[in-house]
Parts: C-alpha cells; sequence; structure tokens
C-alpha cells in the first residue's frame, strides 16, 4: 500500500527498459491510444516490491469483482508479472538484460513526471531520460473489462532517476566509441610536430618564393634611362628608340 491506497505501489531501485516517457507511442498495428509507458526490470531480490505488487493485484481484482467481472474473480491475474529467465507470452526468450529480473510494463495515456533523484521539483530534460537508467517507479493497478478480456492492468505514476546505466538502445554512446583518443594531437599536414595547424603559424619547412620578373618593354617603348633628366616643368620629351613620349602621361608625342 502506498499513500493509503492499495492498489498503488511505490518500487525499490529498479531498471527501466524500453522507455516512452517523453513522447506517447502508439500501438503496434496502429490499434488503440497512444500511450506513455516504460518496461520495469525489478530484481529479483527485491522480494518486497514483487510482494506489493501481488497485494496490490488482489485490491485492484476485488474492486473488479465487485464492479465488472459479476463478482467473479478471474484466475491468474499476476501474470502480467513476467520472469525475465523464461519466455515471453508470444514464446521468445527475453533478452540478456531481463535476466535475474521480473518484467512487468506500466503505461499511461496522462505524461509522466521524470525527474532525478538529486532534486524531485524539478523534471529532467528528454536526453537524460533512456532505456538502462536506474529510477523507483509510482505503479496503480486496475480492473479492466476490455473486448471479453477480463483483468488488471499496471498503470504508470511517476518515475525518479536515481543514477544512469549502461544504455538499452542498442547504440554506443560518443564517449565509449572515442575513449582513449579524444584528447589525442594530430598535426596538421605541413603543420609544426606535435601541434595543430594555425592560421599565421609558419611552416615547418617553407617553400622559398620566387622573386618578381622583370618587366617587359615592348616596342615602340623602351625601359626609361638609368639616370633621367629632372623634369624642369615645361613640356620636355626623352628619346626612346625613335619615338617621343610626353613624361606627364607617358604617352608618345
Amino acid at each position: 500500500m502506498y499513500n493509503n491506497d492499495a492498489q498503488r505501489c511505490l518500487t525499490g531501485e529498479v531498471r527501466l527498459s524500453y522507455v516512452n516517457l517523453d513522447k506517447p507511442r502508439q500501438p503496434q498495428g496502429g490499434v488503440g491510444d497512444a500511450k506513455y509507458s516504460a518496461t520495469l526490470l525489478i530484481p529479483k531480490t527485491d522480494t518486497a516490491t514483487i510482494a506489493d505488487f501481488r497485494a496490490a493485484i488482489q485490491a485492484a481484482a476485488q474492486i473488479g469483482a465487485g464492479t465488472l467481472w459479476g463478482g467473479i474473480i478471474p484466475p491468474n491475474l499476476d501474470s502480467i508479472i513476467h520472469d525475465g529467465d523464461g519466455v515471453r507470452p508470444s514464446g521468445i526468450p527475453f533478452g540478456d538484460e531481463c535476466h535475474g529480473y521480473w518484467v512487468i510494463t506500466a503505461s499511461s495515456k496522462n505524461k509522466p513526471q521524470v525527474v532525478g533523484q538529486d532534486n524531485i521539483n524539478v523534471e529532467l530534460a528528454p536526453q537524460d531520460i533512456y532505456s538502462g537508467m536506474y529510477a523507483r517507479v509510482t505503479v496503480r493497478f486496475y480492473p479492466f473489462n476490455t473486448a471479453g478480456k477480463r483483468g488488471v492492468g499496471c498503470g504508470l505514476g511517476n518515475v525518479m532517476k536515481t543514477h544512469d546505466g549502461e544504455p538499452l538502445s542498442g547504440g554506443a554512446s560518443a564517449a565509449a566509441d572515442f575513449a582513449g583518443i579524444g584528447n589525442a594531437v594530430v598535426p596538421a599536414p605541413g603543420g609544426m610536430p606535435g601541434t595543430p595547424m594555425q592560421q599565421g603559424w609558419p611552416q615547418a619547412n617553407p617553400v622559398p618564393t620566387a622573386a618578381p620578373a622583370a618587366p617587359v618593354y615592348q616596342p615602340p617603348y623602351s625601359a626609361p634611362a638609368a639616370n633621367p633628366a629632372p623634369w624642369n616643368g615645361a613640356t620636355q620629351t626623352y628619346a626612346t628608340g625613335g619615338a617621343v613620349v610626353n613624361p606627364l602621361t607617358g604617352k608618345p608625342m
């Protein structure tokens, strides 16, 4: 019993898988409402949480018998708690991450609050919520009678993340991919040994720059005299291979 509600439970520390806590997920086949959900992996050593779950399931069954099921309690109501060392209802074995755990999925149409253990007043950013993290979770069991099926479902309440864990998304993190090489310095081609190439830094073996080529003069012009006579302010000309050049304009006269 949690907060005086016999159908409500607060788990011990569990690991979360198939996390859809930031955005709701449509059921397979597209039939039904999109829901927020998470699969809880409860350590088999946590007998207190499993005992609370089974007591809450029975409390929900009593409600169901009186309101939905005509006074009859269906058998095997606690079959919603699966053995992670066994097989799924489909007959497919559970994944390795489920070994040593009890497995149950909780869902809700309402978005749960997901907070951190260090500050329960502030919700976590989406990037901090993922499959593989550890948390404590509130759930509430309820009876249902839908499409001829009778049973007890597990409603998702709120989540308090306790610490990080290895992600179960199937992908590696950047930190794992680049462990040990993230701070390595790779010299750029032509850069100084052991340092990155930076703009304005000298190269280790600079290529000498060739001297500019001498200007080429084509007839009817020729190179100016080495020591031309000073200009006296009047119109003055220089003999340049038969052509007369105005010193002001540089054009033939």
